[in-house]
């Protein structure tokens, strides 16, 4: 099993998603490649260059080529990898901008998934996602959240079929309580008797 590691919280220290996610991480105790988007955030991107990301234009000018070179490295981290973990702070309801911008880098059809008549296909190697969800206080699942059911979209249709979600919201509580409860949560689903399994497997 190998795991990629997404950070994306603003908040380098005490960091409720942060220290869960490390948490998760450490439980698993395998090979990790771990992406702060924060700390690391990717080159801003101009609209000429995302749309010839995203298309199949054959213009040829530096600045595309550096963004085609760094969604390829991106999706090449994906596919290296059968267990992503994520962490996924909400701001203003939804996901932060830098892991939007990244999410933007790995979806490309015919590259990380493709059309057929069945419907959209994976083209990675993504077996299992855990997306771990901070807010306030917006409770994770209400219809006020637009982070984690988008996230879970998004995997679902890059192809990942187990996708767990892990309630890192200030609705229950203090930091302390938060905590404490995101990893009661990744210790009910690490031993899970079929995850388990899976993930020995894997």
């Amino acid at each position: 099993m190998s795991i990629l590691h997404i950070d994306s919280s603003a908040r380098l220290t005490g960091s409720n998603t942060r220290i869960i996610g490390q948490y998760l991480v450490n439980a698993l105790n395998t090979k990790v490649v771990h992406r702060d988007l924060a700390v690391n955030p990717l080159p801003a991107i101009s609209a000429q260059d995302l749309m010839g990301v995203h298309g199949s234009s054959d213009e040829k000018r530096d600045s595309l080529n550096t963004h085609l070179a760094v969604s390829e490295q991106l999706i090449q981290e994906l596919r290296d990898a059968d267990t992503l973990v994520i962490g996924a702070p909400m701001y203003n309801f939804g996901i932060a901008a830098s892991l939007k911008h990244w999410i933007d880098a790995i979806c490309r059809a015919g590259v990380s998934f493709k059309y057929t008549e069945q419907g959209p296909v994976g083209l990675l190697n993504i077996k299992r996602v855990f997306i771990i969800t901070g807010t306030g206080g917006t409770p994770v699942g209400s219809n006020m959240d637009f982070a984690s059911g988008y996230l879970a979209h998004i995997f679902g249709f890059l192809g990942v079929k187990d996708i767990f979600h892990i309630d890192a919201s200030g609705s229950k509580g203090t930091p302390e309580v938060i905590i404490e409860s995101g990893k009661k949560q990744v210790d009910s689903l690490l031993s899970d008797t079929q995850l388990s399994e899976d993930l020995v497997v894997a």
